[in-house]
């Protein structure tokens, strides 16, 4: 009986790849796509990462795989067209790629409260709602014959919403897909607005997903769904589409959207063609004429724990410290800019010396075409391409060097954990060591939860990630800032560091008592502040500074420059204000004009 099958797969391989252009067409005839692969045994299927389902999509390698073994088992096998684009539209139409399915997802679990996890199981079943119905009317394909192969009776009531939802969006006559008693109005009312949500919604499907997951979030937290929820398992084909891939930019901050769309679509003026909107959040503005005008809104952004969660949702194959830097680099970003560049006297010039091969590997700006044109006039690789080399000779244009970066970071018990909620202390410490590093310079962190714990990079480093990696860490030990770490990277060496060091500790009132107890607390900071020749800066968070007069005063004869905030929050623009005041060339250049 099964020693027959595996020659009816390939012919049935052979079949389906032969309607992959049509497939393709459906969508555009400029629609260009990696071949399907399609897969006839499970071992195959378990190499693609196809489990449950008969058919998947991979966004990070835009890859279409279908199992032809299950295709076979769910009598599919005269659908190839309508399953094939029904998989190339996930790719060209909705999600359509890694952004926009994160976005999708972003939306869906706001309308998903405790029930989140969900989130990829409601989206598929919304993208599949808007790439069916265009098949179905658009290109006149026999989506409808899919379902009626995998109608499933007493299969609970999401499914058979479901199930209704296509039954209106095709006028099809009630029962051919879905068995739904009279008395079932409820359900009935719902299919309906299913329907519209999916032609209202069909061009710009992102502020539709909201509604969607409001009308079908109630039949989600039905008791009975649990048991129910593998039902829908053969038709899960973006369930895992984001895995593997990289992650886009811009999913730090919420749209507006995002947060006002999770509404159900009976309340959506553009389902119902009522505007209910309460009067509270609208405001007359009597130079419009009286027109309605709305007011703006602040950004918005995740939590790093909102921000992972997400991640993981759309099936990031990222380590949490990954996610929790991307997370903290992207915050950082609109904050930063070039940090200082101390000038020398000379800098070299460069001289033309001579000549010498060129090979392919090289950068191809360092060809020059002309000597190796007059050398030869055939063009061979290696044999007769040319570049020019260079001497250097003393110039007379000053050489900016950037000034090196010491980030030292209070990590006590008092601080927040960046991997849970946004730490101000780290974001400003991102911004100022990514300024740095993007300026040239060196940077070295230290987080030190003093007496307890530390930890800092080995010395002065130009790599980005291990710097943020540390910077976002947490001890959550000891009290305060622990001013011996000055003392063991600066003062136990006899020579200076071979650039100026600018030292920024960033900490609480607690760093005048520590002060006091270590010995020679106070020495430690004004030797260290002599040695690094790059000046210093403490970054304060103080409640009442009156209490501390005495040791700020202190601090500043000493020769640190001091910067009190009231609020963590403050950090932040601290970051901005002090590293484009200090050591933006072009800020202090245009400051002099004024």
């Amino acid at each position: 009986m099964f020693a027959s099958r595996p020659a009816p797969l390939k012919n049935l391989k052979n079949k389906w790849m032969a309607q992959w252009p049509d497939a393709l067409e459906a969508w555009s005839r400029f629609t260009k796509l990696t071949p399907p692969l399609l897969l006839t045994d499970t071992k195959a299927e378990k190499a693609e990462g196809l489990y449950g389902s008969f058919a998947m999509i991979r966004l990070d390698d835009h890859a279409v795989v279908i199992s032809l073994r299950q295709v076979e088992e769910l009598e599919l096998q005269s659908f190839a067209t309508e399953i094939l684009a029904h998989e190339i539209g996930h790719h060209v139409y909705a999600p359509g790629d890694l952004r926009d399915n994160a976005l999708l997802i972003a939306r869906i679990r706001a309308g998903l409260p405790m029930y989140e996890n969900q989130a990829g199981f409601v989206a598929n079943l919304y993208t599949d709602l808007l790439i069916n119905d265009r098949l179905q009317r658009s290109e006149e394909l026999d989506m409808a014959g899919v379902y009626r192969k995998l109608k499933k009776n007493d299969a609970g009531s999401l499914w058979t919403l479901y199930m209704k939802i296509y039954e209106n969006l095709w006028g099809l006559p009630p029962g051919t897909l879905a068995d739904v008693a009279a008395k079932e109005k409820r359900l009935i009312v719902d299919a309906q607005l299913g329907a519209r949500v999916i032609r209202a919604y069909s061009k710009d499907w992102l502020d539709g997903a909201g509604r969607f997951t409001a009308l079908v979030a109630p039949y989600i937290m039905e008791s009975g769904f649990a048991g129910r929820s593998a039902i829908f398992l053969p038709i899960m084909d973006t369930r895992d589409a984001g895995a593997g891939g990289g992650i886009p930019d811009g999913l730090v901050e919420i749209d507006p959207e995002e947060l006002d769309g999770a509404i159900h679509p009976a309340d959506d003026p553009a389902i119902s063609g009522f505007d209910d909107t309460p009067g509270d959040d609208k405001a007359q503005s009597p130079e419009a004429g009286g027109e309605v005008i709305r007011g703006g809104k602040k950004n918005n952004y995740r939590s790093p724990a909102q921000y992972r969660d997400l991640m993981k949702s759309v099936a990031s194959s990222l380590k949490e410290d990954e996610l929790i830097i991307r997370y903290y680099r992207e915050r950082a970003l609109p904050y930063l800019i070039p940090f200082p560049a101390r000038e020398t006297p000379r800098v070299a010039d460069p001289i033309p010396e001579g000549l010498e091969l060129w090979d392919v590997g090289q950068p191809a700006q360092e060809l020059d075409w002309m000597e190796s044109t007059i050398r030869s006039p055939v063009i061979i690789p290696g044999v007769t391409t040319y570049q020019r080399t260079y001497g250097t000779s003393e110039g007379s244009l000053p050489e900016k060097i950037p000034t090196d970066l010491y980030v030292g970071i209070d990590c006590s018990g008092s601080m927040t954990n960046p991997k849970f909620s946004l730490s101000y202390p780290a974001l400003a410490g991102v911004i100022v060591a990514m300024s740095a590093l993007r300026a040239g310079a060196k940077v070295m962190s230290c987080l030190s939860g003093e007496p307890g714990r530390f930890t800092q990079t080995d010395g002065f480093i130009r790599d980005e990630k291990r710097t943020l990696k540390l910077l976002t860490g947490y001890l959550g030990s000891g009290y305060s800032y622990g001013v011996k770490r000055l003392e063991e990277t600066f003062l136990g060496k006899k020579e200076k560091p071979p650039r100026p060091v600018h030292l920024l500790i960033v900490t609480d009132q607690d760093i005048f008592h520590m002060l006091k107890e270590v010995k020679n607390g106070w020495e430690i900071i004004t030797e260290a502040l002599e040695k690094t020749g790059g000046g210093g800066t403490f970054v304060l968070n103080l409640y009442t500074p009156k209490s501390y007069a005495k040791d700020l005063q202190r601090m500043a004869e000493i020769g640190w420059d001091i910067h009190m905030v009231s609020s963590q929050e403050d950090m932040v623009e601290f970051a901005r204000k002090f590293s484009r005041r200090m050591y933006d060339r072009k800020a202090a250049r245009e400051r002099g004009k004024g």
